[in-house]
């Protein structure tokens, strides 16, 4: 492959359910491939199966696409809108002879797959309707609306020189007439795909090795045509980390839904971008980096495992080294879906800084900056009965003293105060940080103790002693 600004790609997903990962991983090669090579990457909704296509999908496919930042050069283009297309094109390979009425009954077709297959043959159209020099073709019945198939060759072979795969050959003589238009007069997805691609110039094609099959059949359209079939790169599946079809306990899930995981947009590419594509040893890789390595030499021909420990890990190296203007407007999104009031809190940067070396995702962050944000439901019962005990009330009003005489609400003399409470009551750091965080976290887990009263506020952190102050002496009551 070259530079070239005619490379066009193109992710052409079926409008049937969420944007999956394989889906994404597809879209993914494909954008960068384009952008590699100073092309275009369009975008395709192939929604031709009414029955199952639903607008719900439509609207998640863009959702997902939006959320990775995977734009189309294009506007989106749909099946559905270029039906005119398709019947031109089948109406000018009807009258040129490369394709043909056929009107087999479904009761024929099956009784032709059974009789093949009692003889262990593969089931498979005979060719009953296609015409052929010296053959006599029966007079069309009225009462059978017919579909048109394609006039497949015969004879010789279709080789794919797949940038994945390698040489692959398939003999014409295995190929049957594939239906190209149903009998409702509804283009198939072989015809239709081919149309797309020929008319919008596609040079390459990267999609799953579900697809191979497909290959040889589209080939041939284009050559019936006269056009020039595109570059093909059929990539493996992914599979579970068990060995097996990724499934929902895998991770099978959909892209909005690692959104909602806590996953930010630039780490879910990162590691899609491994799943059977590698650069050395190199793991993590800006979107610019992935743009300039990426190739086809080094997307493995062998199925990738979806381990979701490793994404978890690779989130986590993201959280910690993102440009905080990345982070912020995703950590917004969570706090916004707890219900929480943003405008009483502290800002979102500082947040993200104090919690972003322990916490995986987003989604860990979003939960434990809760507190931050909304007042205490109550403590964490083990680690109330472990660090609020009747002895830790004098020690908490000992530092409502010393922090409100505070000139300034800061880390650095926040720390002082608590240092100083320790030791004036010759006890650990650890005996004091932990009875406060409880108190004003809820449970004795937060950033470092001065950081956290920091964003917590004066008001807040004082107010949340208090209180803790008040439990205490009135659990002594009861007990």
């Amino acid at each position: 492959m070259t530079a070239s600004s005619s490379i066009i790609t193109r992710f052409a997903p079926s409008p049937t359910g969420f944007l999956h990962i394989g889906g994404a991983r597809t879209a993914l090669f494909s954008y960068l491939v384009a952008k590699r090579h100073g092309g275009r990457f369009l975008l395709r909704i192939e929604d031709t199966d009414r029955e199952r296509s639903t607008q719900e999908a439509v609207d998640a496919i863009f959702e997902g696409m939006d959320w990775l930042g995977l734009a189309s050069d294009f506007d989106p283009v749909y099946q559905t809108q270029r039906f005119d297309r398709y019947r031109e094109v089948i109406a000018q390979m009807l009258e040129a002879g490369t394709a043909y009425y056929c009107y087999c009954t479904r009761e024929e077709l099956d009784q032709m797959r059974n009789e093949q297959m009692a003889r262990k043959q593969k089931p498979r159209y005979d060719g009953r309707w296609r015409p052929e020099p010296g053959k006599t073709l029966p007079p069309p019945p009225d009462d059978v609306p017919p579909v048109v198939r394609f006039r497949n060759p015969t004879e010789g072979k279709v080789v794919i020189n797949d940038l994945v795969r390698g040489q692959i050959v398939f003999d014409n003589g295995e190929l049957d007439d594939l239906i190209i238009a149903r009998a409702d007069g509804t283009p198939t997805y072989n015809f239709c795909v081919v149309i797309d691609d020929w008319d919008m110039n596609v040079t390459h094609v990267v999609r799953g090795d579900d697809h191979v099959n497909n290959t040889p059949r589209q080939i041939n359209i284009f050559q019936a045509l006269g056009g020039t079939p595109p570059h093909y790169a059929h990539v493996p599946m992914i599979l579970g980390s068990d060995g097996t079809k990724l499934s929902k306990r895998h991770g099978a899930l959909g892209v909005m839904e690692y959104r909602a995981m806590g996953f930010l947009p630039e780490a879910m590419l990162n590691y899609l971008v491994r799943l059977g594509w590698s650069h050395g040893d190199q793991e993590l890789f800006t979107r610019d980096e992935m743009i300039a390595k990426f190739d086809f030499d080094h997307v493995s021909s062998s199925p990738s495992r979806f381990d979701m420990e490793k994404a978890y890990w690779v989130n986590h190296q993201y959280l910690k080294t993102a440009p905080l203007e990345k982070v912020v407007p995703e950590f917004e999104w969570h706090l916004q879906r707890m219900g929480l009031d943003l405008s009483g809190g502290p800002g979102l940067e500082d947040v993200i800084v104090a919690q972003r070396e322990r916490c995986r995702t987003l989604l860990e962050m979003a939960e434990k900056s809760h507190f931050l944000y909304a007042e205490l439901s109550g403590y964490d019962e083990k680690d109330a009965a472990k660090h609020l005990k009747p002895e830790t009330a004098e020690v908490l009003e000992a530092l409502v003293t010393k922090l409100s005489a505070l000139p300034e609400w800061q880390a650095e003399a926040i720390h002082q105060c608590v240092h100083a409470v320790a030791e004036e009551r010759e006890l650990k750091l650890g005996k004091v940080a932990q009875p406060i965080r409880v108190a004003v976290v809820g449970m004795a887990v937060s950033p470092p103790i001065d950081q956290t009263l920091m964003l917590l506020g004066r008001t807040r952190t004082l107010a949340r002693l208090e209180a803790a102050v008040e439990h205490i002496r009135n659990r002594s009551e009861q007990h």
